[in-house]
């Protein structure tokens, strides 16, 4: 059985460089046998948050909102792949992400930060740990900080010199994690319904 991974991302930016970053983590993820799918915020273009999916009467939510939903439901874990504004996290992602509740709950997400600079995105990470947690994800300890990214990656998101070889070096801790929780998570529901 396959591993359904959502990897969301959340620039809005012309130049984005960050999608580099999920196009790895997503084939990197799909070489290890999951499947593996990116949910980009800006083409999903849901508004800014007025109501909830939860809040719109059944049948009712956008049909952006209701077929991403639905993905989120079925997914097994997730990756946020995220980009650091002002040390904090990028608008675009927390604005999809707050669209939604129940339908993260009793699945494990990871973190990757990217940055322009040396600091690779951790202030946000560590910022999207807490976010994630309270929204009933359980986020796993191993996390991807790419820094400079343009030195890390290229254009097609494939890894360039020794930053890129110290990246892939990475990947296979944090890809291991998220596996052994994803299968624990999906173990454990299929044995005994989540309490809530």
């Amino acid at each position: 059985m396959s591993d359904k991974v959502l990897v969301f991302y959340g620039s809005y930016r012309s130049d984005r460089m960050g999608v580099r970053l999920a196009d790895y983590v997503v084939s990197g993820l799909a070489a290890r046998g999951a499947d593996a799918e990116m949910v980009d915020a800006k083409v999903v273009d849901l508004p800014m948050l007025d109501r909830m999916y939860k809040e719109y009467p059944k049948g009712a939510a956008p049909a952006p909102m209701e077929a991403l939903a639905e993905k989120i439901r079925n997914a097994d874990a997730f990756v946020f792949v995220t980009g650091e504004y002002n040390w904090g996290p990028q608008p675009g992602l927390k604005n999809l992400t707050d669209h939604f509740l129940e339908e993260w709950f009793w699945r494990p997400a990871a973190i990757a930060s990217y940055s322009a600079g040396r600091f690779s995105g951790v202030r946000s990470g560590t910022v999207w740990h807490s976010i994630l947690s309270e929204m009933g994800m359980v986020v796993i300890s191993s996390s991807l900080a790419v820094g400079p990214i343009a030195q890390t990656l290229d254009a097609s998101g494939s890894p360039i010199g020794s930053a890129g070889a110290a990246l892939d070096r990475s990947f296979i801790r944090f890809a291991d994690d998220l596996a052994w929780w994803t299968e624990a998570a999906r173990e454990q529901r299929a044995r005994k319904p989540p309490p809530y």
